[in-house]
């Protein structure tokens, strides 16, 4: 087994006018999916990430701080977890409950640097 990490890029629900029942709803689908890997013994961590950022960009290291009104996009949290391949991540990401709101999983594999000796 490989370590992935699927990572939540779209939208944050207040820039979209979500109400907070639609909220409530889309948390409750958010739980099941996280419970659903957690039972199937995949699920190794994850966490939802604040809309407030700070970017530190150049050899000047200019600093600047974001919200998400300030992007067009932004990272809203990860998962990780273990699975053969990027095959069987695709269909783990099948129950992301934001598709419907044209936001994105994008799945990337854990680098393991012991593979390089």
């Amino acid at each position: 087994m490989k370590n992935f990490m699927m990572i939540f890029i779209g939208k944050e629900y207040v820039d979209l006018g979500l109400t907070d029942a639609d909220v409530q709803a889309r948390m409750e689908k958010w739980f099941a999916w996280g419970n659903k890997m957690e039972k199937a013994g995949i699920l190794r961590g994850g966490e939802a990430l604040t809309t407030q950022m700070r970017r530190i960009v150049g050899q000047d290291r200019t600093v600047t701080d974001l919200t998400s009104a300030d992007v067009k996009e932004i990272v809203g949290g990860y998962y990780l977890v273990s699975a053969k391949d990027f095959d069987e991540v695709q269909e783990i990401a099948q129950d992301f409950p934001d598709y419907d709101l044209g936001n994105t999983v994008e799945i990337r594999e854990i680098l393991v640097f012991d593979d390089f000796n």
